[in-house]
């Protein structure tokens, strides 16, 4: 067994961990190590969720609003590309509660709508809940 085939998911895991614990700045550095390293390795699949957590710390550290939307962009992209349809969504729960802060509620509502309404199963999974939560508050 590879010791690095479960590798990705570990490093998310602990840029999430640090993320709650509010040590934005480790959590970070980590993902900008970990995108440079995968870069030079290959592997792709995690992508999206890596910029997608790198916005989110950027964004909770007072980032810059478009820097942010850019990593939520570009999360949304790569996903798209992998047809990794549960990062996308996650990519876009991300950038529409960006874009809701903006006051860009139809935007928002557009973006996560059309995702949303992809899924025709696994309704109580959380990432599903969210969505639908925040879909009735942008619709609200």
């Amino acid at each position: 067994m590879d010791v690095f085939l479960f590798w990705p998911q570990v490093i998310v895991l602990l840029i999430d961990a640090y993320g709650f614990a509010k040590q934005y700045a480790q959590g970070l550095a980590l993902v900008i190590e970990t995108l440079a390293f995968v870069e030079g390795t290959g592997e792709q699949y995690w992508n999206a969720e890596f910029h997608r957590l790198k916005g989110t710390l950027l964004l909770a550290q007072g980032g810059a609003t478009n820097e942010v939307e850019q990593c939520f962009q570009q999360a949304l992209a790569i996903a798209r590309q992998q047809a990794a349809k549960s990062l996308e969504l996650r990519a876009a729960i991300s950038l529409a509660r960006l874009w809701q802060t903006q006051n860009r509620l139809e935007e928002a509502r557009t973006l996560l709508a059309e995702i949303y309404g992809w899924f025709t199963e696994g309704f109580a999974s959380a990432d599903l809940c969210e969505a639908r939560n925040l879909l009735k508050n942008l619709s609200a």
